[in-house]
């Protein structure tokens, strides 16, 4: 089953989202990752939901989505260039002896600290899912204390040709 990422602009309404988690619930379609905010225009919203199934369920959820009421425009754009990004903090023990291997990670994954106390570190990662994934697992041995994520954010790649 592959994943999909789709990108939907509703209005901005108190159940927009409720009506777009219901549908995929009622379903019984999954929802790996979902991320909302304010999109270009005054009163829309941007969702971008990363799901996975064959094409038959893919196609379902985008007839789906594109029958609720506050939907705009749904693209998936899992078959055409897009840029995502994803953001995690991540909290990490921290002692005397091992600050400065973290801090090295933290460096090499261009990550950066942003809180400290004296047993721990707050790294911020921005990046796409694999380096996310990719960090937390390399700071996964020294005892992660708490994991903040967002959702998968993602736009259409507009330019195609060679610079």
């Amino acid at each position: 089953m592959a994943q999909h990422t789709i990108s939907v602009l509703v209005e901005q309404t108190f159940d927009a989202l409720p009506r777009i988690a219901g549908l995929f619930s009622g379903r019984g379609y999954q929802i790996d990752s979902i991320s909302v905010g304010e999109a270009e225009e005054p009163g829309m919203a941007r969702m971008t939901i990363v799901t996975h199934g064959d094409e038959k369920i893919i196609e379902q959820i985008n007839k789906q989505l594109n029958k609720i009421v506050d939907v705009v425009k749904v693209t998936d754009l899992t078959e055409e260039p897009f840029v995502e990004r994803e953001l995690a903090l991540v909290k990490v023990s921290a002692t005397q002896s091992t600050r400065n291997e973290i801090m090295q990670i933290v460096n090499i994954f261009r990550a950066k600290i942003i809180d400290i106390s004296p047993k721990t570190l707050t790294v911020e990662c921005t990046g796409g899912h694999a380096k996310v994934q990719a960090i937390i697992s390399m700071l996964r041995p020294f005892g992660i204390r708490e994991i903040a994520r967002t959702g998968r954010v993602a736009l259409k790649r507009e330019f195609r040709g060679e610079t």
